[in-house]
Formats: C-alpha cells, structure tokens, sequence
C-alpha cells in the first residue's frame, strides 16, 4: 500500500523539521518547499495528497498560492500560520484552503486535521474507481475498460499516445493540466519535449473535435497547459495554440 505523500510548505526551519520529523514517525512521505515558487513546483511535479501551508512564505503570499493551486488541482491544502485574525483565516478558506491551524500548534491536532483531509482524498478516489468505467461529456464517450473511444456514436481510432492523453484530461475534466504535468504522465519524468506534446494534442483535436479551430472538449491555456471542459462550459476554448 502506497503511503501517503504531504507537501510541507514552510520557511522557519525549526517548524519545517518539527513537521516532517512528525510526518516520517507517523510513516508519511513528505516533499518540503521553503518557498512559494518552490511549493507550487512541488506540488505540480510531485502531485501530493495533502499540502501543509505556512502563509508567511519569504516571496509569495500563501493566499495566492492557494488560489494558484485551486486553478488546476483540489488537492486538501492545510494552512498552518501564526496569522490568527478571523480575516485572515476566511481569506484563506475562501481562497481555497480546506482547514487552518493557528500557531503555536499541536503536532496532535495536526496528525487529526491531516487524517481527515486523506479520508476525504480517499473517499474521493474510491468514488472515482467506481464511477469511472465508462466517461461521458457531451458526445464524447469513453470506455476505459475495453480502451475504446466514441464521438457522436462512431467508434474512433486513437494512437496509444492519443488515447492516454485524452484519458489523462478525461480523468482531470475541468482542471488545467500544464505541460510539465502532462509530460510526466505520460512520458514519464526525464520528458520535456513541450513541442511534441503539441503535436500529439493537435492530431487529438482533429479527431475528438468537429471543428478542431473552435474546440468543444479541449482547452488550451498558453503557456501553461491543456483542460478538458465540461461540454456546456466551453467559454474560451477557442483560445488555442495547437
């Protein structure tokens, strides 16, 4: 059984080792940032269950990292921050955050707080397993267990690489993946061949849409990444690249 993955977002180094130290009794692995530059490329590259987030990070503030998170992933983020105000703590759960501890914290209630994000990540993913069969959207049908595609009721052919692309969007529907992300995945982690990913999401287009210059399924954010909609909220997807 793979054990749980917590991004540690902190800059004071004794709070950092007192969480992490924590975390690995407890039989977690942890990924550590100091910064808020460093924290979103963790939480991108390693794809954490759960992120532990100090607000006072040195560059950028934890709202916005929060809010940049949100705009591609729910992962649970936890706030830990000496700011105690009420203000501060909507701004962050409005932001985002699922939960906040004041500091000084106890590392027990951190471990309680932390157990409950992780059952929500697995009721998530358990709910996903048996739902996820078959995905619908619009016209668009895929059946994961026989590897098939359909669009308007015909069958149609997608490469290897086209079909795990298009199940990889299909599985995040309505997040934004960014290239790296996607490169990853599919690739594996020593990929970083931007232009090839283009190539492979344009060749997709033309056979998942009807009018591969006005997408209905696949979005393309510039310079960031690609996001499957959920057909009704099509909004910009005209706004491609590839």
């Amino acid at each position: 059984m793979n054990k749980p993955s917590i991004l540690v977002v902190e800059d004071d180094k004794a709070i950092r080792k007192l969480i992490t130290t924590t975390l690995e009794t407890q039989g977690y692995q942890y990924h550590t940032a100091e910064t808020g530059e460093g924290s979103i490329l963790e939480a991108v590259s390693k794809q954490p269950d759960v992120v532990i987030l100090d607000l006072g990070l040195p560059d950028i503030d934890g709202v916005d990292i929060i809010k940049k998170i949100r705009v591609w992933s729910n992962m649970p983020i936890i706030v830990v921050s000496a700011r105690s105000e009420d203000r501060d703590k909507i701004d962050a759960l409005d932001a985002g955050a699922d939960d906040y501890l004041t500091k000084p914290f106890s590392v027990e209630e951190l471990l309680a707080r932390l157990r409950v994000s992780l059952r929500r990540v697995r009721y998530d993913r358990e709910k996903l397993q048996k739902d996820a069969s078959v995905f619908t959207n619009g016209n668009l049908k895929i059946d994961y267990a026989a590897g098939c595609t359909w669009l308007d009721g015909e069958e149609i052919h997608l490469t290897p690489i086209e079909y795990k692309l298009l199940c990889l969007l299909a599985k995040n529907v309505g997040k934004v993946l960014t290239h790296n992300f996607i490169l990853h995945e599919i690739w594996g982690s020593y990929t970083s061949d931007i232009p090839a990913l283009r190539v492979f999401m344009a060749t997709l287009r033309k056979k998942v849409e009807r009018m591969p210059s006005q997408p209905k399924y696949i979005q393309t954010h510039i310079g960031v990444g690609y996001r499957m909609l959920r057909v009704g909220d099509e909004g910009n997807a005209s706004d491609i690249d590839s």
